[in-house]
């Protein structure tokens, strides 16, 4: 009788073997997120999203290694994977790239290469910080626009402009209209923050400014 090649189980994997192969891939997820922590400026950045890579990684691994090289498996899983729809819209094209990034570690460390596991990430993740470095790459002076409408009048003006500099590297008016029918005038700054993960805490420095109403912040056309 010939063996059936769908149940077919060639290397199975040792206790320890899957222990190795989950710990690689931790190792990698956990320095995929580290990097894209330190590499990521973009106004949209989610705690939860760092610790998802790190998970995605350790469960890339144990799908492969469930797998394995039985067809069988390899089919139930293709079929129970099709049924979940991500509904979450990438707003970042870096997020696409660490989402790959966190799969082919562990597609790697799943598989039992552990060289490549970690050699790949390393060397990955030095060309990622490398092209962050890099003033022709760097997002880090991406700019904001900062609306509001301002109601203290031209002699308060630097209650929200000493406010503007702490947080702003680089901050010009692009736009100044008045409302004839009160001693409003609706403002927009062009604005370059120092720290970009410190929108929300301008924007709520700014909210608190007497005079300060209807603020917004907006970056790459959406509102923060």
């Amino acid at each position: 009788m010939f063996p059936d090649f769908l149940q077919l189980d060639l290397f199975p994997l040792s206790p320890a073997d899957i222990i190795i192969n989950l710990l690689t891939a931790l190792c990698c997820g956990i320095f995929i997120a580290w990097l894209y922590r330190k590499t990521y400026k973009g106004p949209g950045f989610s705690p939860s999203f760092i610790s998802s890579m790190v998970l995605l990684t350790l469960i890339t691994a144990m799908v492969i290694m469930i797998i394995g090289n039985n067809l069988a498996r390899a089919f139930g899983l293709v079929g129970a994977m099709s049924i979940i729809r991500f509904r979450t819209a990438i707003k970042d094209t870096i997020d696409i790239v660490f989402i790959f990034f966190s799969l082919g570690a562990g597609l790697a460390a799943g598989a039992g290469a552990l060289s490549i596991a970690l050699i790949g990430t390393v060397f990955i993740g030095a060309i990622v910080f490398t092209l962050d470095k890099v003033p022709l790459f760097s997002t880090h002076r991406r700019e904001y626009l900062l609306q509001f409408t301002w109601y203290g009048g031209d002699g308060m003006a630097a209650a929200y402009l000493d406010t503007m500099n702490r947080y702003c590297r680089k901050h010009r008016l692009v736009n100044a209209s008045a409302d004839h029918g009160s001693d409003s005038m609706a403002l927009s700054f062009y604005v370059q923050l120092r720290d970009p993960e410190d929108n929300q805490r301008f924007i709520r420095e700014m909210q608190g400014i007497d005079g300060v109403r209807q603020l917004s912040l907006y970056y790459d056309d959406e509102q923060l």
